[in-house]
């Protein structure tokens, strides 16, 4: 089926009621088994499911009926009514748990009646009887249906385990054993809850009104009712609902919703604004640019929830390893509670006991969960800062590199050059008139570094805009000429002067000049006529604050390499790669050389990632085990090529990101290593005869809390300052 058919006929509903990865599985599979879907993929760390094919929403609630799973078409969640998540979190606690508590009282009673008539009285066993109905209903029902189906999952063991309790008389333990995997169940589901909340705070940031201007009246409309070219007004202190450009006003604007930078940026008539963002002091009137599904705050919460549908090959690694060990644990446990009584005059009672004890402990919960909330807590906590990962991937393999890459030009350097040197070399020219002439002829050129000695002529209040410049031409690939008050003046590189001039007058100290000023990785400019040179102007693009810094704490992160792309000049090059500190610099490079370089890299370290503006940078963004883009806010290109995007143009954050990535590595193996060493040392204490189902529902439930606790600390992971 082509992929595009596939993408028309893709529908993505909200899923309410997952309480485990395991049920999110099934609810899957279920789903693909309807007639009229041809695939169907969950993301449970987002909580949706995406569906290509034909079914109704009733339809998809049958399926996920075994867990009266809930299911609400996506659009619906920037609905008004997307308040009723809200209101389930302010069910009290008691109203939330009933089963769960009266299932307790039932147990209590038992235990009375236990004290007073003893183990073997009826009344004591229908109360803890009682109990286990009232607590593990759902749980058996789902559990006899895959044991029908042979599906073994973790409600299939534990219903064999409570059934066996139950035929050799265990009542007390059985219900504790139900009621216990209950409160995991509930502490499961609260953990991947409160990783999902660093997610659904995100939705939250965007106001859902917005003051709108039409036909001269003020009204408030719903963001779902806003049109592209209506003008929107944000008062101070208020957040702005929509992106778009300020008509009329100037204020300084609190991004950190976008770009995770604190400190507000000022912003007036003709600058871009995005939803979710503060405004601080000022009035503003905004025209619409982006509908409410389109703004950046969108982008980015869609983005974050589909990171979480990437598998990262630890979780994969975990679903793969809990299809085989599921059937295994079973097999072993059949072996434990038969083999010992048959062969070696055991028990059948004790025997059988253990092996419903081995079940409880084979229960995969602590495994499985182990990944997902790491993951989601992480890519979470990273959109938070203004980092956007866009999978669990790329979040693990960011903790691997060996090598970085860097494009120079608006990743090292801020990509707008600025004039660093001008001087005039005889001291009768008048320093303003002589910049007013060369900004009046740049103004008349295309050139890019132009930009820059106009906005120095601005700085210094020098006008140019009203000298008279006649027979302006371009000399192509050197520089430009025209007459000013009847003098032919010329601006351009040290070559055209050498054409124009005597060797004698372009003396050997200007030579050097020139030389020194490139081998600062400036751009070096003239200012004469035919007969002389009078004066000298140097641009350079301005190297980032943060770059030098940024470099030193990556090498301390133990990245062996880090290279500068650039297609600049190898002095230029050189001098720029010497301040920041890279350890290599390759220079002249057409786009083509920065994709080998990069496949050059790959071959050499593995795993390399590359660091550009996500423009001229594609295909090495590509080609990189890990493409890292600098997203200045709302920048649509860099969001759809790269892997992981720095939204506040910001390298400070890549060292947090390389932290926060080798944290959830470590914490991910560490969750692995411990629910499966639990799990063997509850194991070995089947050989003396010691496990009981209290010390096997502890484990697993012991494991499984401190693997979700421990997962959640991802989400408190700070920047270095």
């Amino acid at each position: 089926m082509s992929s595009q058919v596939q993408e028309r006929e893709k529908n993505v509903y909200r899923v309410q009621g997952f309480t485990c990865a395991n049920c999110a599985g099934k609810f899957e599979k279920n789903v693909k088994d309807l007639p009229g879907v041809q695939d169907a993929k969950v993301n449970f760390g987002a909580s949706k499911i995406s569906v290509y094919g034909e079914a109704t929403k009733d339809e998809l609630e049958k399926a996920g009926a075994f867990e009266s799973l809930k299911v609400t078409a996506e659009h619906g969640r920037k609905d008004p009514k997307s308040a009723e998540p809200d209101k389930e979190g302010k069910i009290p606690f008691y109203k939330k748990h009933s089963t769960l508590l009266y299932s307790t009282l039932f147990m209590a009673l038992g235990f009375l009646s236990m004290f007073v008539n003893g183990n073997e009285n009826i009344v004591t066993a229908l109360l803890f009887i009682t109990s286990m109905l009232v607590g593990g209903l759902s749980l058996f029902r789902v559990g006899l249906q895959n044991l029908v189906r042979l599906q073994f999952d973790m409600r299939t063991l534990m219903t064999v385990a409570v059934i066996g309790g139950v035929i050799i008389g265990e009542w007390a333990e059985v219900a504790i054993v139900v009621i216990l995997f209950a409160i995991s169940e509930a502490l499961e589901r609260f953990s991947m809850d409160r990783a999902r909340q660093s997610i659904s705070s995100l939705m939250d940031i965007a106001p859902k009104e917005a003051l709108v201007r039409r036909n001269g009246q003020e009204m408030t409309v719903h963001v779902n009712d806003i049109a592209i070219g209506d003008v929107m007004v944000v008062k101070p202190g208020q957040k702005i609902a929509m992106d778009g450009v300020i008509v009329n006003g100037y204020s300084a604007i609190n991004q950190a919703a976008i770009t995770g930078e604190s400190v507000p940026v000022e912003k007036t008539v003709d600058d871009e604004v995005f939803a979710g963002t503060l405004n601080e002091e000022g009035f503003l009137e905004v025209e619409i640019t982006k509908l409410v599904e389109d703004t950046t705050i969108s982008k980015i919460i869609h983005l974050v929830e589909e990171a979480q549908g990437e598998r990262a090959p630890s979780q994969a690694f975990v679903d793969k390893f809990a299809r085989y060990y599921t059937p295994i644990i079973m097999v072993v446990a059949a072996l434990v509670a038969i083999v010992p009584p048959l062969f070696f005059n055991g028990s059948w009672e004790t025997w059988v006991y253990q092996g419903l004890a081995v079940l409880v402990v084979g229960c995969p919960c602590a495994l499985v969960i182990s990944t997902p909330i790491s993951i989601v807590s992480a890519i979470g906590n990273s959109a938070k800062k203004g980092v956007l990962i866009k999978g669990g991937v790329y979040l693990e393999e960011i903790g691997g590199l060996k090598a970085i890459a860097f494009d120079k030009t608006g990743t090292l350097t801020k990509g707008i050059p600025v004039v660093t040197n001008y001087s005039v070399l005889n001291d009768q020219i008048n320093e303003r008139e002589m910049l007013s002439i060369i900004t009046a002829l740049e103004y008349r050129s295309q050139h890019p570094l132009a930009s820059a000695i106009m906005k120095k002529a601005d700085d210094e209040g020098v006008s140019y805009t009203d000298v008279l410049v006649e027979e302006f031409s371009s000399i192509t690939g050197k520089g430009i000429k025209g007459k000013v008050n009847g003098v032919m003046y010329y601006v351009g590189s040290p070559n055209l002067f050498k054409e124009l001039l005597s060797a004698s007058t372009f003396n050997n100290e200007l030579q050097q000049d020139v030389i020194t000023l490139q081998e600062q990785g400036k751009t070096a400019m003239l200012i004469g006529t035919e007969t002389k040179i009078l004066a000298v102007i140097a641009v350079a693009d301005e190297v980032r604050e943060s770059s030098k810094d940024v470099i030193q704490k990556l090498h301390k992160a133990g990245i062996k390499k880090t290279v500068m792309l650039t297609g600049d000049n190898k002095s230029t090059a050189n001098a720029i790669g010497g301040h920041v500190g890279v350890t290599d610099v390759q220079s002249e490079l057409l786009p083509q050389d920065k994709l080998d370089v990069i496949k050059q890299l790959r071959s050499e370290y593995g795993n390399v990632a590359m660091v550009g503006d996500g423009v001229n940078d594609a295909p090495a963004l590509a080609a990189s085990t890990v493409g890292i883009a600098m997203g200045g806010a709302g920048t649509d290109t860099a969001l759809e090529t790269a892997d992981v995007a720095l939204m506040g143009d910001d390298l400070k954050k890549l060292p947090f990101t390389v932290k926060l990535s080798r944290k959830t590595l470590n914490i991910i193996k560490a969750n692995i290593a411990f629910a499966i060493g639990i799990k063997i040392i509850a194991l070995l204490l089947v050989i003396p005869g010691w496990l009981t189902l209290w010390i096997a529902i502890l484990s697993d439930m012991g494991a499984t809390l401190l693997v979700a606790l421990n997962s959640l600390r991802l989400m408190r992971v700070e920047e270095d300052e």
